[in-house]
């Protein structure tokens, strides 16, 4: 059995994405037999910086390049989970506890035919604009914590 406090945390972004109603891009996630819902996060490169990774993230998952958003903010240091026992050591190589993560707040600028989720490596099914507090139930229970720090973080901005 892997002790997990053994085990780093995976440095990583996510991306909340609103539009100018305030709603949050939701993804629902190709890869997970219950409908599980998310925004765009993922792995930090080595040597790359976050606010990078997140713009790069966004534009792997959705399609959503750079010049069709306006940053914000972004969150006051990280943000961490642990895996649940079932996938600890079955995902990431083993090799982490968990993911530490910097969340970044931008507001979409396009229109909503430009979201592309068929991109060359595809996360999502479909996706939707979707409110805080639905985004904080469809996420996997395991994450819950971390979306509900998220949107205290940019409540703000929020609808």
């Amino acid at each position: 059995m892997i002790d997990p406090e053994t085990l780093p945390y995976r440095p990583c972004v996510g991306v909340m994405l609103i539009n100018a109603d305030g709603l949050i891009f939701g993804g629902q996630r190709l890869d997970n037999p219950v409908p599980a819902w998310q925004m765009p996060q993922g792995g930090i490169d080595e040597g790359e910086k976050p606010r990078a990774a997140a713009l790069r993230e966004l534009r792997e998952e959705t399609g959503v390049t750079a010049d069709l958003v306006e940053f914000i903010g972004k969150t006051h240091g990280w943000v961490t989970y642990d895996l649940p026992p079932d996938l600890l050591g079955q995902v990431w190589g083993g090799k982490y506890r968990g993911q530490k993560q910097k969340w970044f707040l931008y507001r979409y600028l396009g229109r909503d035919d430009q979201v592309k989720i068929d991109t060359d490596h595809p996360e999502f099914s479909k996706w939707r604009w979707i409110g805080a507090d639905e985004m904080i139930e469809a996420i996997v229970p395991f994450k819950r914590a971390v979306y509900e720090e998220v949107v205290r973080s940019f409540r703000a901005y929020l609808a």
